[in-house]
């Protein structure tokens, strides 16, 4: 058996175990440049990128090494695409819906009101035709994806006022992740703004905006929202999971030789993986912080949860008019959903039902 029939059968972790590692280390050194449009602040986000590069380095022995750089140093946080496009980088770290300026059906990559839980998001993309249907329409922006972990289920944001009903989100300055959820926020009366996390507790702090959506516990605290804004709402049904992920330059990754395409495959698991688990382990401890540090927790009436509802559903149907793409990628998505919503119904839902109403 040759050395790729090895490597396509066991995968990178039994070829370095086999002793085939040499043939790897022979291949001459790879150098790449990943942007990420994340700060270093928040280690979780930024975290993901840093381990992508850890694992491809030690998977390659040092001779496929990626720099990693957060937002602002070889780039603005939005500039990711186009420097892909240009072939200026080898990958980008970022959230796909940032980028609905450009396409709306970016945000399906990401989150979309009303969405897919992170199990179902992965189980959509990886098994269904979600990321089949979404890298056929990256094509043309030279890049391809894959997850670099997942947020879970965002919180609903910090507001400096309370938020009782639907009208009193009329003439919000609020920060918004981007994509459908601010124009669906729009049809609510408010006024979206998506600026990079690196700027937003500054805009709080000044009184340019009134609201901040940004991720969940983990990273709000590290942003310190709770200190400029009191009231911390949820759900975050905009994004009931957010998959945050990398984006790789068609054009390089096809330089690659056969094993290093399967290192980076392998690595961006790895990555999506432990980002995902630390979300899950942090964003507890972190909301227990908060709450003792006097933030106001609140969850959103169901007044405000069905207001969004309707007006979600009615900026899909206008985008489904306007592009036979946009409508055929949700109309998947849906349908995908609707399946796992039956299951929810027999499995996780009950159970968390119950194990929710017990002492434990």
């Amino acid at each position: 058996m040759d050395r790729r029939s090895i490597l396509k059968g066991a995968g990178v972790a039994g070829v370095l175990a086999a002793g085939v590692a040499p043939a790897v280390h022979a291949q001459p050194a790879v150098r790449w440049r990943l942007a990420s449009s994340f700060p270093k602040s928040l280690p979780t986000l930024f975290g993901s990128a840093e381990i992508l590069a850890q694992q491809v380095k030690a998977m390659s022995g040092g001779k496929f090494e990626i720099s990693v750089h957060p937002a602002g140093e070889l780039m603005p946080a939005f500039g990711v695409v186009d420097a892909l496009q240009n072939d200026t980088i080898d990958m980008a770290q970022s959230a796909a819906y940032y980028f609905t300026g450009k396409d709306s059906i970016f945000a399906f990559s990401c989150a979309i009101p009303f969405g897919l839980t992170t199990l179902q998001m992965n189980a959509w993309k990886d098994h269904g035709n979600g990321r089949k249907l979404l890298n056929a329409f990256f094509e043309k922006y030279n890049f391809f994806t894959a997850s670099a972990g997942n947020t879970t289920t965002q919180m609903g944001g910090w507001y400096r006022k309370e938020i009782k009903s639907p009208e009193d989100f009329k003439g919000l300055k609020m920060r918004l992740g981007g994509g459908l959820f601010g124009e669906t926020m729009a049809k609510l009366g408010v006024v979206a703004q998506n600026i990079p996390a690196g700027d937003i507790y500054t805009a709080l702090e000044k009184g340019t905006l009134d609201a901040v959506e940004f991720v969940g516990p983990f990273d709000d605290e590290k942003l310190g929202l709770n200190k400029v804004a009191p009231f911390y709402y949820y759900p975050g049904w905009w994004e009931a999971s957010a998959d945050i992920e990398f984006f790789t330059n068609i054009k390089k990754f096809n330089e690659l030789s056969p094993e290093n395409k399967a290192i980076l495959m392998a690595a961006m698991r790895v990555a999506a993986a432990e980002t995902t688990s630390a979300y899950m382990t942090f964003n507890p401890i972190a909301l227990k912080k908060l709450v003792a540090e006097k933030t106001q927790l609140k969850m959103f009436p169901k007044s405000i949860m069905d207001a969004g509802f309707k007006a979600a559903m009615e900026v899909f149907a206008e985008h489904e008019s306007k592009s036979a793409e946009f409508k055929k990628i949700h109309q998947d998505f849906r349908a995908f959903q609707k399946d796992q919503i039956l299951w929810n119904r027999v499995s996780e839902f009950p159970y968390n039902q119950y194990i929710n109403s017990i002492k434990l």
